[in-house]
């Protein structure tokens, strides 16, 4: 198939992204690496009258670490992230996720901030932005305005954006000193989206967090004790019940619910044992 017909328009500045943006209101969409957006054209899932495409504005193809915060604009393709020199010393966690994003060839030309937009929940960055607390800058016109990320995933591809805003950055916090991360997924085939992801962050003083996608209709988190603790193993399995995994082509709810005490506890443990 082919998309529906729209208007196409290549800002070369932001004020020009957000004009268009603002005007088009609810019939538009930005566009910038194209790797989720095209197909969902091609087959018809989404018909904007206008796209507005911001990957000629040279101001939103930063990655900037200021005040213990990285922040990444909407503008950088997920290879410039990976390649980034800092990126395993500033945010590990990140840093182990990139090669199970995709394949070279889609993370040379996807965003990082695509991604986040796209809202798929089985997608690795938004586990990782819910893992680490991270923010969401939108900018329209009139506004700007940052949402923690638990308020910015809404259900399956659903975000708070709104007509005429658009995902300007990220704000990742770095890696603290003396904490601990781990990630581990299941796919079907490396570079599918999975079946289930666990990112795992063990902080000093004892306080952990587990993130889970691919089960709910967004990526969830929990905080849990010390993987030596005798709830430990009961809590996971609340956890796993309470994210209400369905049954489809890919897995049974059951084999969900397997894989978050299974590989949950595999990513606290190795998180824990990474503090230092």
């Amino acid at each position: 198939m082919k998309p529906a017909p729209f208007d196409y328009v290549r800002a070369a500045s932001l004020d020009e992204a957000l004009s268009a943006l603002h005007e088009a209101g609810d019939e538009a969409r930005v566009i910038a690496g194209g790797q989720s957006l095209v197909p969902m054209l091609n087959m018809r899932l989404a018909r904007p009258s206008v796209l507005v495409d911001v990957m000629r504005i040279g101001e939103l193809a930063r990655i900037e670490h200021r005040k213990g915060m990285i922040t990444i604009g909407a503008g950088v393709r997920q290879a410039q992230l990976e390649r980034w020199a800092p990126l395993a010393g500033t945010l590990p966690l990140v840093a182990s996720m990139m090669p199970w994003v995709g394949h070279a060839q889609t993370r040379s030309r996807g965003t990082v901030c695509g991604s986040f937009a796209h809202a798929d929940p089985s997608a690795e960055l938004p586990l990782a932005l819910l893992a680490l607390e991270g923010e969401v800058h939108l900018r329209s016109k009139k506004a700007r305005r940052v949402l923690p990320a638990a308020d910015f995933f809404l259900g399956m591809m659903a975000t708070a954006a709104q007509p005429g805003e658009m995902v300007e950055a990220i704000g990742l916090p770095a890696h603290g000193i003396g904490t601990g991360t781990a990630f581990a997924e299941v796919a079907r085939r490396h570079g599918d989206f999975a079946i289930v992801a666990c990112a795992a962050i063990a902080r000093p003083g004892g306080a952990i967090r587990l993130a889970v996608g691919g089960v709910a209709d967004t990526p969830q988190a929990i905080a849990l004790p010390d993987p030596s603790d005798p709830d430990f193993d009961d809590r996971l399995n609340e956890f796993a019940w309470a994210l209400n995994a369905r049954d489809d082509l890919h897995a049974s709810a059951r084999y969900r619910r397997d894989l978050v005490r299974s590989l949950g506890r595999r990513t606290v443990e190795e998180a824990v044992s990474c503090r230092s």
